[in-house]
């Protein structure tokens, strides 16, 4: 499969959450990806989260329920471990869609909502630093240069 360049922060779809032109941030040096909740509560086998993303008042504060997911030890970049519960969707960017493992974490001192580790990165793409935005902006040339119905 041939990598796709991809650039330090980027948007991304989220077809099955319903979320559109979602920031994610291109972290190497996290192995796993995560998305940031609150009020992560697992209830009658049900996890409840809620989505937090102040760019985008249509999803921020919007609820989700996951009757499956995982529970994970993850260590941060302070060498703390921290137990998450991790869910699969999908992601679309560069208009493929993806599978996907999130980590629910509270990330409320980080400035984008969706980080994406070297586990969903690896054999897909290649990461240039000094690029930004690359699939979305392929997203948005392929919008305007479609014919309208």
């Amino acid at each position: 499969m041939e990598k796709k360049i991809i650039g330090r922060f980027d948007k991304a779809d989220f077809p099955a959450l319903h979320l559109e032109d979602i920031s994610v941030k291109v972290d190497t040096g996290a192995y796993t990806s995560s998305i940031h909740c609150k009020n992560i509560v697992e209830k009658d086998g049900i996890l409840h989260c809620t989505f937090l993303d102040e760019e985008h008042p249509l999803y921020n504060g919007k609820e989700f329920s996951f009757r499956e997911f995982d529970i994970v030890f993850v260590r941060s970049s302070n060498g703390i471990i921290q137990k998450r519960y991790q869910v699969e969707t999908n992601i679309k960017i560069f208009g493929k869609v993806y599978k996907i493992s999130l980590s629910l974490s509270s990330r409320q001192e980080m400035r984008f909502p969706v980080l994406l580790g070297r586990k969903f990165l690896t054999k897909k793409f290649i990461v240039d630093t000094q690029l930004t935005d690359v699939s979305y902006n392929l997203k948005s040339n392929e919008d305007k240069n479609s014919i309208p119905e």
